[in-house]
């Protein structure tokens, strides 16, 4: 099988998939059991100085695997962990062999007073957390937590930061990496039939996450992995095997996991590293090195936008299935699937748009020139 391990922080990660701050880390219990279902690293949920007010309830499922959410920071008070819940996760980390993060969060005030007590008791580094923070801010709260500990720091960035490039480039002088991206919100969801929200909070508002939020998170890393070449972890709808190589493609060095972790039980994370190590395989890599930042590369400096038709829609009749998706979902009647028989393409009313190729389930369908 192929080598899962990443080399990031200066530790040796035994594959990419770690958990992302949240529920499902919301203990020493619940850290150890992420390294009994095959973390490659720990990372434990994010504190504050006081403990989060969460509304409840507080989570519940919208779509096949997503998330809305209420959950905040952690609910335990910072003493409750440093006296007991730190313990067992880094008990686990050791047991394991495995490096740990510690989350904390959210102002300079707290990342100063809470980052010295994290080192001290041995975390190997500190993923910190802000919100709605100015570019100024930013660099002050970070440059707080940089002065205070000399582990590596990992800033978490939000995409309510805005340009995540940019703020990238302002905060690598005082840190050792980033996490991208948080969950994304507030959304809403109601029930029609009680007219209510799931949510406890007080309009009935949450956080998304999972995989509606995974396009987003990738082009994040991307923005990210452009303008610095220090470790990102890639925190966003992670879900099998394939999403930890595309994640790897644009330029992360880690995959977190959060709610595929809620949804599923904490095995969730070796199984997503193994699929990971089967993609490798049956793509003929030897470790997953040799695939991250090949998107990266490839489209660093971006690539040829066309904007006139040189292209048309075109089937293979070998891997056609006669399904007639194809058809259905065809605006510009170009995809012509009579029943039970292989699709074939109007070349003068393709429009090149592409759905029809990623509908198709069987690789039938490609883009070629015209003519």
């Amino acid at each position: 099988m192929a080598n899962l391990t990443v080399q990031a922080f200066g530790k040796a990660f035994t594959n990419p998939v770690i958990p992302a701050a949240g529920p499902n880390v919301g203990s020493g219990r619940l850290v150890a059991l992420s390294a009994e279902g095959g973390a490659g690293g720990l990372l434990t949920k994010t504190i504050s100085r006081i403990a989060a007010p969460v509304p409840h309830p507080n989570m519940a499922r919208f779509g096949k695997d997503n998330l809305l959410n209420t959950e905040l920071w952690s609910e335990l008070p910072p003493e409750a962990w440093f006296e007991h819940e730190y313990g067992l996760s880094l008990d686990a980390a050791r047991q394991h062999g495995l490096p740990i993060i510690a989350s904390a969060g959210y102002t300079r005030d707290d990342l100063a007073e809470l980052g010295p007590r994290l080192q001290a008791i041995g975390m190997d580094m500190i993923e910190f957390s802000f919100h709605y923070l100015d570019p100024q801010q930013l660099v002050d709260t970070a440059a707080a937590l940089r002065e205070a500990v000399s582990i590596p720091i990992i800033a978490k960035l939000s995409l309510h930061s805005g340009d995540l490039g940019e703020v990238a480039a302002l905060l690598e002088p005082y840190v050792d990496g980033f996490t991208c991206i948080n969950s994304l919100g507030p959304g809403l969801i109601i029930d029609p039939e009680s007219v209510t929200s799931p949510m406890g909070s007080k309009f009935g508002y949450g956080w998304m996450s999972g995989p509606a939020i995974k396009p987003l998170a990738l082009r994040s890393v991307f923005e990210v992995a452009r303008a610095t070449d220090k470790p990102v972890i890639g925190v966003g709808g992670v879900t099998t095997g394939e999403d930890v190589i595309e994640f790897m493609m644009a330029g992360a060095s880690l995959v977190g996991v959060c709610t595929a972790a809620i949804l599923k039980g904490p095995g969730v994370y070796g199984k997503i590293a193994a699929e990971a190590g089967q993609w490798l395989d049956a793509h003929g890599y030897s470790s997953i090195d040799e695939v991250r930042g090949l998107y990266l590369e490839k489209y660093r400096a971006g690539q040829r936008v066309v904007t006139g038709l040189e292209s048309a829609a075109r089937v293979d009749p070998d891997r056609c299935k006669k399904c007639g998706q194809c058809e259905r979902v065809c605006l510009y009647e170009a995809m012509h699937a009579p029943a039970k028989q292989t699709a074939w393409v109007e070349e003068e009313h393709c429009a090149a748009c592409g759905l029809c190729i990623s509908v198709c389930q069987f690789d039938a369908i490609e883009l070629v020139g015209r003519g």
